[in-house]
Protein backbone atom coordinates (compact mmCIF):
# COMPACT_ATOMS: atom_id res chain seq x y z
CA UNK A 1 0.00 0.00 0.00
CA UNK A 2 1.30 3.55 -0.90
CA UNK A 3 -0.29 6.93 -0.41
CA UNK A 4 -0.14 9.71 -2.81
CA UNK A 5 -1.72 12.66 -0.96
CA UNK A 6 -5.28 11.31 -0.08
CA UNK A 7 -5.15 8.50 -2.27
CA UNK A 8 -4.43 4.93 -1.42
CA UNK A 9 -2.57 3.04 -3.85
CA UNK A 10 -3.02 -1.09 -3.65
CA UNK A 11 -1.77 -3.72 -5.42
CA UNK A 12 -3.59 -6.63 -5.33
CA UNK A 13 -3.16 -10.21 -6.78
CA UNK A 14 -6.62 -11.45 -7.89
CA UNK A 15 -9.36 -11.36 -10.29
CA UNK A 16 -10.78 -7.94 -11.26
CA UNK A 17 -14.20 -8.69 -12.37
CA UNK A 18 -14.39 -9.38 -8.35
CA UNK A 19 -13.20 -6.24 -7.60
CA UNK A 20 -15.68 -4.24 -5.68
CA UNK A 21 -15.18 -0.27 -6.70
CA UNK A 22 -17.09 2.00 -8.63
CA UNK A 23 -15.16 0.93 -11.62
CA UNK A 24 -12.95 -1.17 -13.38
CA UNK A 25 -10.89 -0.47 -15.97
CA UNK A 26 -10.08 -2.73 -19.43
CA UNK A 27 -7.79 -3.21 -21.40
CA UNK A 28 -9.46 -2.86 -24.76
CA UNK A 29 -9.07 -3.28 -28.39
CA UNK A 30 -9.42 -0.30 -30.58
CA UNK A 31 -12.92 -1.29 -31.93
CA UNK A 32 -14.22 -2.50 -28.67
CA UNK A 33 -15.44 -5.20 -30.05
CA UNK A 34 -14.28 -7.65 -27.18
CA UNK A 35 -11.03 -10.15 -27.03
CA UNK A 36 -9.22 -12.53 -24.62
CA UNK A 37 -7.49 -11.75 -21.67
CA UNK A 38 -8.89 -9.01 -19.72
CA UNK A 39 -11.34 -7.96 -22.34
CA UNK A 40 -12.78 -11.35 -22.35
CA UNK A 41 -12.95 -11.86 -18.95
CA UNK A 42 -15.10 -8.35 -17.82
CA UNK A 43 -17.08 -9.07 -21.30
CA UNK A 44 -17.96 -12.57 -20.10
CA UNK A 45 -18.55 -11.22 -16.48
CA UNK A 46 -20.30 -8.30 -17.19
CA UNK A 47 -22.92 -9.40 -19.63
CA UNK A 48 -24.54 -8.05 -22.74
CA UNK A 49 -24.82 -4.84 -21.35
CA UNK A 50 -21.37 -3.93 -21.63
CA UNK A 51 -21.47 -5.17 -25.56
CA UNK A 52 -24.46 -2.99 -26.49
CA UNK A 53 -22.96 0.16 -24.81
CA UNK A 54 -19.54 -0.24 -26.85
CA UNK A 55 -21.39 -0.73 -29.85
CA UNK A 56 -22.94 2.07 -29.23
CA UNK A 57 -19.47 4.14 -28.86
CA UNK A 58 -18.47 2.72 -31.93
CA UNK A 59 -21.15 3.92 -33.75
CA UNK A 60 -20.88 7.08 -32.39
CA UNK A 61 -17.26 7.43 -32.12
CA UNK A 62 -15.90 4.84 -34.79
CA UNK A 63 -13.90 2.84 -31.35
CA UNK A 64 -11.29 4.38 -29.08
CA UNK A 65 -7.83 5.37 -30.10
CA UNK A 66 -4.42 4.11 -28.41
CA UNK A 67 -3.98 5.43 -25.48
CA UNK A 68 -7.43 6.79 -25.16
CA UNK A 69 -10.59 6.01 -22.56
CA UNK A 70 -14.26 5.36 -22.92
CA UNK A 71 -16.78 4.51 -20.19
CA UNK A 72 -19.36 2.12 -20.25
CA UNK A 73 -22.10 0.58 -17.39
CA UNK A 74 -20.15 -2.07 -15.51
CA UNK A 75 -23.31 -4.86 -16.50
CA UNK A 76 -23.49 -7.51 -14.15
CA UNK A 77 -19.63 -6.73 -12.38
CA UNK A 78 -19.65 -5.65 -8.83
CA UNK A 79 -18.10 -2.63 -10.63
CA UNK A 80 -20.89 0.09 -11.34
CA UNK A 81 -18.88 1.17 -14.91
CA UNK A 82 -16.29 -0.36 -16.87
CA UNK A 83 -13.39 2.47 -18.53
CA UNK A 84 -12.11 1.07 -21.57
CA UNK A 85 -8.83 2.11 -22.32
CA UNK A 86 -6.72 0.79 -25.72
CA UNK A 87 -2.85 0.05 -24.89
CA UNK A 88 0.09 -0.02 -26.96
CA UNK A 89 0.88 -2.89 -28.68
CA UNK A 90 4.76 -3.50 -27.69
CA UNK A 91 7.15 -2.74 -31.15
CA UNK A 92 10.47 -2.15 -29.00
CA UNK A 93 9.89 0.60 -27.14
CA UNK A 94 10.91 3.72 -29.80
CA UNK A 95 7.08 4.06 -31.15
CA UNK A 96 5.78 6.12 -28.15
CA UNK A 97 5.09 2.93 -26.20
CA UNK A 98 5.65 4.22 -22.97
CA UNK A 99 3.86 7.32 -24.03
CA UNK A 100 0.67 5.99 -25.05
CA UNK A 101 0.58 3.48 -21.78
CA UNK A 102 0.86 6.35 -19.47
CA UNK A 103 -1.82 7.93 -21.54
CA UNK A 104 -4.04 4.97 -20.79
CA UNK A 105 -3.68 5.31 -17.44
CA UNK A 106 -4.30 9.20 -16.74
CA UNK A 107 -7.01 9.40 -19.44
CA UNK A 108 -8.59 6.67 -17.52
CA UNK A 109 -8.36 8.55 -14.10
CA UNK A 110 -9.06 11.71 -15.78
CA UNK A 111 -13.00 9.84 -16.32
CA UNK A 112 -13.20 8.37 -12.86
CA UNK A 113 -12.85 12.19 -11.69
CA UNK A 114 -15.43 13.71 -14.15
CA UNK A 115 -17.91 11.04 -12.81
CA UNK A 116 -16.89 11.17 -9.45
CA UNK A 117 -15.48 8.10 -8.65
CA UNK A 118 -14.12 7.60 -5.15
CA UNK A 119 -12.42 4.64 -6.61
CA UNK A 120 -11.03 2.63 -9.64
CA UNK A 121 -8.87 -1.01 -10.02
CA UNK A 122 -6.31 -0.89 -13.20
CA UNK A 123 -5.24 -4.02 -14.59
CA UNK A 124 -1.86 -4.70 -15.99
CA UNK A 125 -2.41 -2.80 -19.38
CA UNK A 126 -0.55 -4.08 -22.42
CA UNK A 127 1.22 -6.82 -21.02
CA UNK A 128 -0.80 -9.69 -22.21
CA UNK A 129 -1.57 -10.36 -26.01
CA UNK A 130 0.21 -6.72 -27.37
CA UNK A 131 3.44 -7.74 -25.59
CA UNK A 132 4.58 -5.09 -23.61
CA UNK A 133 7.10 -6.08 -20.78
CA UNK A 134 5.89 -6.52 -17.73
CA UNK A 135 8.61 -4.53 -15.82
CA UNK A 136 8.44 -1.70 -18.50
CA UNK A 137 4.81 -1.04 -18.20
CA UNK A 138 4.82 -1.38 -13.78
CA UNK A 139 7.08 1.57 -14.03
CA UNK A 140 5.13 3.48 -16.93
CA UNK A 141 1.72 2.88 -14.78
CA UNK A 142 2.83 3.60 -11.49
CA UNK A 143 4.43 6.63 -12.28
CA UNK A 144 1.69 7.90 -14.53
CA UNK A 145 -0.96 7.30 -11.74
CA UNK A 146 1.84 8.95 -9.20
CA UNK A 147 2.09 12.07 -11.61
CA UNK A 148 -1.62 12.14 -12.00
CA UNK A 149 -2.10 12.38 -8.72
CA UNK A 150 0.75 14.73 -7.78
CA UNK A 151 -0.29 17.55 -10.83
CA UNK A 152 -2.86 18.66 -8.39
CA UNK A 153 -5.55 16.38 -9.96
CA UNK A 154 -8.49 15.15 -8.29
CA UNK A 155 -8.33 11.39 -7.57
CA UNK A 156 -9.96 8.40 -6.80
CA UNK A 157 -9.69 7.85 -2.94
CA UNK A 158 -8.50 4.26 -3.40
CA UNK A 159 -6.72 3.16 -6.85
CA UNK A 160 -6.28 -0.67 -7.14
CA UNK A 161 -4.05 -2.48 -9.32
CA UNK A 162 -5.92 -6.04 -8.97
CA UNK A 163 -3.15 -8.01 -10.73
CA UNK A 164 -3.87 -11.66 -12.35
CA UNK A 165 -0.75 -13.91 -11.62
CA UNK A 166 1.90 -14.03 -9.08
CA UNK A 167 4.66 -12.89 -11.39
CA UNK A 168 2.79 -9.85 -12.27
CA UNK A 169 2.00 -8.71 -8.91
CA UNK A 170 5.87 -9.56 -8.29
CA UNK A 171 6.62 -7.18 -11.28
CA UNK A 172 4.61 -4.38 -9.63
CA UNK A 173 5.86 -4.62 -6.26
CA UNK A 174 9.42 -4.26 -7.47
CA UNK A 175 7.93 -0.72 -9.85
CA UNK A 176 6.35 0.65 -6.72
CA UNK A 177 9.92 0.53 -4.54
CA UNK A 178 11.59 1.87 -7.86
CA UNK A 179 9.05 4.01 -8.24
CA UNK A 180 8.15 5.64 -5.01
CA UNK A 181 11.61 4.60 -3.37
CA UNK A 182 10.77 2.80 -0.07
Amino acid sequence: MQQIKETTLELIQGDITEAEVDAIVNAANSELIGGGGVDGAIRRAGGTEIARACAEIRRREGGCPTGQAVITPGGNLPARYVIHTVGPVWEGGNSGEPELLASCYQESLRLAVENGFQSVAFPSISTGIYGYPTEKAAVVALTAVKEFALQGNTVPITIEFVLFDEATHTCYLDALLNVFGK
